[in-house]
C-alpha cells in the first residue's frame, strides 16, 4: 500500500527538480566561486527568506521567498552572486 502512495509523490518531486526551464549560468572555475554562505547573507540582507540552497554544475539554486513574499526558485551566478534569469 505504501508503494502506491509513495510512487506518485516521488514522481512529482522528480518532475519539480527539472521545472526550472532554461537557466544557464556562465561557466567559471570552482576556485572562483564565492561561498554559498555569502549568497545567503546577501539575499537575507535584501529581504529574502532562504529555505534551501543547492549547487548545480554552474549555478547556485535558491528556494525561498523574494522580498515581495513570492515563493521562488532562483538561480545565481556563483562567481558574481548575481541572479540569472531564464532564457
Amino acid at each position: 500500500m505504501i508503494r502506491h502512495v509513495l510512487a506518485p509523490v516521488l514522481l512529482c518531486a522528480a518532475g519539480a527538480a527539472f521545472a526550472h526551464g532554461n537557466v544557464q549560468c556562465p561557466a567559471s572555475p570552482k576556485a572562483e566561486w564565492k561561498p554559498h554562505t555569502d549568497l545567503q547573507a546577501k539575499l537575507v540582507k535584501e529581504g529574502w527568506t532562504v529555505r534551501r540552497m543547492e549547487m548545480t554544475p554552474t549555478c547556485y539554486e535558491v528556494y525561498g521567498k523574494d522580498p515581495q513574499g513570492k515563493r521562488v526558485e532562483a538561480f545565481f551566478d556563483p562567481k558574481t552572486l548575481e541572479r540569472v534569469e531564464e532564457k
